[in-house]
């Protein structure tokens, strides 16, 4: 669905209810994950978003281990980006920006994972935490990179930069609900 019909009307009135609501639910679920970190983790979204970090793996090993390594994550994110844009070719502004808001949350979801390159404490896919399977991808990345000593410092910025774009998809989407709202009232009055 494009944000207008094909004679150039604004989204109607159901769908502008659907996408209010759309809104409503994200900024509740936005709440919910903003403070402590690892909410979103625990969110019915970290199984999709996991399937998507899990298939990154594969893909980017023809990259190197590295790569393969850094994939599940640069999966996990992208593929809510790449629908974002697939939503903006579309001229669906309003996919688009849910999409954005997803893959803030994204960034949520990964945040703790980083957080805990040092103390491996997380519990992994295989029901073990990372101490007892001899570290995870983010212990192997930043110790690759020479940055474990950062891991928190880099978990709390993926929090923080996480929480900017989903509050950024959040005013995107109300200002465009807003603006459907608006090309209504006016369609209305004018009548």
């Amino acid at each position: 669905m494009s944000d207008r019909d094909m004679a150039g009307e604004a989204v109607g009135g159901v769908a502008r209810l659907g996408r209010a609501i759309v809104l409503l639910g994200l900024i509740a679920w936005t709440w919910r994950f903003a403070a402590p970190l690892g909410a979103a983790a625990e969110s019915i979204l970290h199984l999709p978003n996991l399937i998507f970090h899990e298939a990154g793996h594969p893909i980017f090993s023809v990259l190197g281990r590295f790569m393969a390594v850094l994939g599940g994550s640069l999966m996990q994110v992208a593929v809510p980006v790449i629908l974002a844009v697939a939503f903006l070719r579309q001229q669906n502004r309003f996919g688009a920006a849910v999409c954005a808001w997803w893959a803030g949350e994204n960034l949520l979801d990964l945040a703790p994972y980083v957080a805990d390159a040092r103390s491996l404490q997380m519990v992994l896919l295989g029901g073990r935490t990372g101490a007892e399977v001899e570290g995870h991808d983010w212990e192997y990345l930043l110790t690759a990179m020479g940055w474990l000593h950062l891991d928190r410092a880099l978990g709390l910025a993926a929090h923080g930069l996480g929480l900017v774009v989903m509050l950024a998809a959040l005013v995107w989407g109300a200002v465009l609900v807003w603006r459907d709202d608006q090309r209504a009232s006016i369609s209305t009055h004018s009548l």
